[in-house]
This record gives C-alpha cells, sequence and structure tokens, in this order.
C-alpha cells in the first residue's frame, strides 16, 4: 500500500554565500514542485547565521521520490550547489517510524510547510509496546467477530489469518496507531531530553505548498 514519504535534508551551508544558497534552494523546490506526486517542500536555518539548513521535501510515494531523486533536473541543481551546500545527514520518514515522529519534529500542517530541529525518537522497548497495546485488542476483536460468520473457524489456519490480517492491517495504519501514539506520547517522549528550540524562521525561509 503507497504512502507519502517524507525526506529531511541536513546540509551544512557556506556562511558567507547564503544568499545565493536561499536562492539555490528556492530552485531546488521550484523544480520539485514540477515532477508528479510532489506534496510539498521547504527549508530553514538552525539560527540565525548558522551554517546548518534543514530542507524537507514530500511526496505521495517512494516510485515518485525515487524518479524525482534520479532525475537529471535534480543532479544538476545538485552540482550547481556542490561547492557550497553539503548534505550532513538524510533521513525519510515513513511507515511505522513516522508514527513516533516529535511534536517539535518535521510537520506539515495544511498547506504549509514547517522544519524545526527534531527530538530523539522514543526507546525501541516504548515502540515495541506501543505497538502492542495497539496491535492485541484489534487482533482479539477481529478474531472474534470473524467467529460468528458461518464456516469460517472451519477454514485452514493460514486462510483465516490472512483474511484476519488483511482487514486489520489498514485499521491499524490509518486509524489505531496513530490514535495510540498519541494518546501515549506523554510516556513515549518522558526522559527524552529535548534539542534546544528552533527560532521562529523568517518569511524568506518558509515557504507554502507547490
Amino acid at each position: 500500500m503507497s504512502q507519502p514519504i517524507t525526506v529531511a535534508i541536513e546540509r551544512r551551508i557556506d556562511p558567507s554565500l547564503h544568499l545565493y544558497a536561499r536562492t539555490w534552494l528556492q530552485q531546488g523546490i521550484d523544480l520539485a514542485s514540477t515532477r508528479p506526486g510532489f506534496l510539498g517542500a521547504g527549508w530553514v536555518e538552525e539560527a540565525p547565521g548558522s551554517d546548518t539548513w534543514h530542507m524537507l521535501y514530500r511526496f505521495d510515494d517512494a516510485d515518485r521520490l525515487a524518479e524525482w531523486e534520479g532525475s537529471e533536473e535534480r543532479r544538476r541543481w545538485l552540482d550547481a550547489g556542490a561547492a557550497f551546500a553539503h548534505e550532513a545527514r538524510v533521513e525519510r520518514r515513513t511507515g511505522i517510524e513516522g508514527w513516533f515522529d516529535a511534536v517539535e519534529g518535521v510537520t506539515l500542517p495544511g498547506e504549509q510547510v514547517q522544519i524545526r530541529v527534531e527530538e530523539p525518537a522514543p526507546p525501541r522497548w516504548k515502540q515495541a509496546v506501543t505497538v502492542w497495546v495497539a496491535f492485541f485488542p484489534m487482533n482479539l476483536l477481529t478474531t472474534w467477530l470473524l467467529g460468528f460468520i458461518p464456516g469460517f473457524v472451519a477454514l485452514p489456519l493460514w486462510l483465516r489469518l490472512l483474511i484476519a490480517t488483511l482487514l486489520l492491517t489498514p485499521v491499524m495504519v490509518g486509524w489505531v496507531l496513530p490514535f495510540v501514539t498519541r494518546l501515549f506520547r506523554p510516556w513515549l517522549r518522558r526522559g527524552i531530553a529535548p534539542h534546544e528550540a528552533a527560532p521562529d524562521p523568517d518569511p524568506d525561509s518558509q515557504h507554502p505548498d507547490a
């Protein structure tokens, strides 16, 4: 099942070429916005005068993202900035790991793109507990309800599991896991030292979706 994928890139920018870098980054967003599946992009400096900049772009599925990242236009754009912009870290957010993003992390509210310094993910054992808490009651409920279908319990085990998982997976992905992670967020974030809050970006460094 295809789903949107967000790429967050941390770049080091030559401080002497900040004005030029702004134009270069906007050119990259303009190029990406012409590609099929483009959902939005934006960038922000980590702090005024910082050489660390964060850029984000989002596509509606991995295949269209791959088309953009492998395109000749993007290669030429990257070549044009190679002298003053260097990738320091790249993160992709989709599927389960995206459910555990901090509130202060990368967000796409409505038509406005925001990029803020991201908190570390919760410990994996907490992620596992959260997934189990979401999965167990739903699996129990689904199994119980399917038992009312005449002849269902007589089906081979593999077929019963196939039917149950086909029904359960979209419900888990679309509603249950997002709800449970929001519910458990204070516990998930407990004990994680937050990064220093990022400053409000200036109007020139925050861009609406194309």
